[in-house]
Order: C-alpha cells, then structure tokens, then sequence
C-alpha cells in the first residue's frame, strides 16, 4: 500500500442532513488511488462525479468518512493545512479554464509559482510549460486572444507549475470541440506517460476510456471501479 497516494474511505457529502429532502451527493465512497494511476470518474449529470472531485482535490469537506492524501488523514486538517497540500501537491484542470484575463499565458502559468514561493526562475519554466503544450507561439497573448482549446492548453500547463502529484481534470473538454478535444486528452495521456496521477471527471464514454481505470458514479454510490 505504499504506493497509495490517495484514498477514500466511506467518504459521504449529504445536504440538509437529517432533513426530510436530505440530499446524499456522495454516499460511502471508496476510492484507492495509486501513484502514476491514469483514472477517470464517469457518471450521468447529479451522480456526484464533480462532488467527488471536489472533495479528493481538498475544495470542500465531506460529512462523513475519511480522505487520506500520502497516507495521512487530511479530513480533519485545519484550512491553512489544507490549502498548503492543494498548493503545492495538486494541479487543477477546470472546464471554464479559469484563467486570468488580463494576464499572458506566461503569466498565468507564473501565478501559483509565485503565490507558491518558487525560488527558480518562474518565467523560464513557465515558457518551458507552455511548449511542453505546444503553445511557444502564445506565449504573450492573453486568453481573449486565444481559442478554447489553446486556453485549456494553458490551464494544463498552469496545473504542472508547482509540480504536482496529481493532477485533477473537471470535464477538461467540455467547452472546445471534438478535434480539440482529442488533442487535450492526447496531452493529458502524455502526463501520465511522464509520471503524473491524473484523475479525468467526464460524463462522455469515450473519454473515459483513455484512462486506465474507470470508476462510475450513479446517485453518489460507485457502480463499478472503486477500491482495489
């Protein structure tokens, strides 16, 4: 179990616990996550796929159960902790990209550098990212500038600048087009192929099955996939 980099156990999210309209996003989920594990989490809108992410990348706390990141219990660490670990061991892909407009693709990919303290040269690994992407031809546009799968580009270079362990993917291909689309799962393939945990949320099949390990969701239970 030692190369178990993440794990969940019995892990619950309800909303208005107790409640006659109690809502249970995610009932007793276990999870088991190995180090370089290329894994997608597949399930219909409402069966908890992004409640799951959200919980496994410390954005939310469950209401149950327990996360362990590097085998330690992270479900009752206090904020200051917790943003510590997702700074600087988790790499954010979000459908809507969520960059900054105003700044370059260099810049954006600086930012969690920065705001981690980095001590190298942030510009010079940012431009070697954002080649690492195939975008050496944007690297001073701003995102206004670029289309939806160039900015997606720079979001997954933004997700590596701090080197992380794993890397999280929220319907990566949700906003650009099917061709687009293949090229940015094809990137991601290529950083597990480099080492990286990479964990994919989709609702489509056909992206799901890129990874190596499929977990489905319906109404907040694993149907299939899971622990192992």
């Amino acid at each position: 179990m030692n190369n178990v980099i993440l794990q969940t156990k019995n892990l619950c999210k309800y909303y208005n616990e107790g409640k006659n309209n109690e809502i249970r996003a995610l009932d007793k989920v276990n999870v088991t996550i190995k180090k370089g594990d290329f894994v997608s989490i597949i399930g219909p809108s409402g069966s908890g796929k992004s409640t799951l992410l959200h919980m496994i990348g410390l954005l939310d706390g469950p209401s149950h159960g327990q996360i362990f990141f590097d085998g330690v219990d992270v479900s009752n660490l206090d904020d200051d902790e917790i943003a510590i670990i997702r700074r600087e061991k988790i790499g954010f892909v979000f459908q809507q990209f969520n960059l900054i407009p105003l700044l370059t693709a260099v810049e954006n990919v600086e930012l969690p550098m920065t705001l981690n303290g980095f001590e190298g040269d942030t510009e010079k690994r940012a431009e070697e990212l954002l080649k690492m992407v195939g975008l050496d031809h944007r690297l001073k546009n701003r995102p206004p500038e670029m289309s939806g799968g160039e900015q997606q580009r720079v979001a997954i270079a933004r997700a590596l600048a701090n080197n992380p362990e794993i890397i999280l993917a929220d319907e990566p291909t949700g906003n650009i087009d099917t061709k687009t689309g293949k090229e940015i799962i094809n990137i991601l393939k290529n950083m597990d192929k480099k080492g990286f945990t990479l964990i994919i949320i989709t609702h489509d099949p056909n992206i799901a099955k890129v990874a190596e390990k499929t977990i489905n969701l319906r109404d907040g239970k694993i149907t299939r996939g899971g622990a192992r």
